[in-house]
């Protein structure tokens, strides 16, 4: 699956900054959670999926794209899509308050996301999220970013201001508040969340691959 771009990556000191904050908020992750088997399918139709809509295997993700700890996490993730072609993955918008620029940035997403460019823009947030972070002009950023992909700006910033744009940061943001989702990254594989001890890549990839072969007939 190919959803890479053209551009400068964040080097050593956007590592270094994603490293540090991923202990910083595991250390306030709630709880396990899990979601009822009778889940109404209001949410899931909300967020924005990768993967066949009938996968074995569902992961969900609640994130934040200022969040450091979903940004360390941004590329397991892409290449677990890459590698199991029977993965489902679904973001859901969650942005917290205490990040100044995490609206802006979801609106961000979504409005590329109507010119049929969500996850190429999500890709680009997380990557450079250490630079946009400390911007005092991030639309013009998010703009700049648009741009880079190719997508009509009029139409990018009219949507970025769009209450369709809100609404559906809204919708997950209510799903969140129904499963009891406090932080970020919060993940959900098949309906259970993994363990915060757990949001590495390594032990993601194990989780995967165990889900996956629980769903295989014997």
């Amino acid at each position: 699956m190919h959803r890479y771009l053209p551009f400068i990556i964040v080097g050593t000191v956007a590592a270094l900054t994603l490293a540090g904050g991923t202990i910083l908020y595991r250390a306030k992750r709630p709880s396990l959670l899990t979601i009822s088997a009778q889940r109404s399918t209001e949410g899931s139709q909300s967020g924005h999926a990768l993967g066949p809509a009938d996968a074995p295997v569902t992961l969900e993700e609640f994130g934040d794209f200022q969040c450091p700890p979903c940004g360390a996490l941004s590329e397991p993730l892409n290449q677990l899509a890459h590698d199991f072609p029977r993965l489902r993955i679904i973001f859901r918008h969650f942005p917290l308050a205490v990040h100044q620029h995490a609206m802006d940035a979801a609106l961000a997403a979504e409005a590329a996301g109507m010119q049929g460019r969500f996850w190429q823009m999500h890709d680009i947030l997380y990557r450079d999220q250490a630079i946009w972070s400390q911007s005092t002009d991030v639309r013009g950023l998010f703009s700049s970013y648009a741009g880079m992909l190719g997508l009509k700006l009029d139409r990018f910033q009219k949507d970025m201001m769009s209450n369709e744009a809100a609404e559906r940061i809204k919708s997950d943001q209510r799903e969140a508040g129904k499963l009891q989702v406090t932080n970020t990254p919060t993940i959900f594989l098949n309906n259970r969340a993994v363990p915060p001890t757990s949001l590495n890549a390594p032990d993601l990839r194990r989780s995967v691959e165990a889900a996956m072969k629980e769903a295989s007939p014997h």
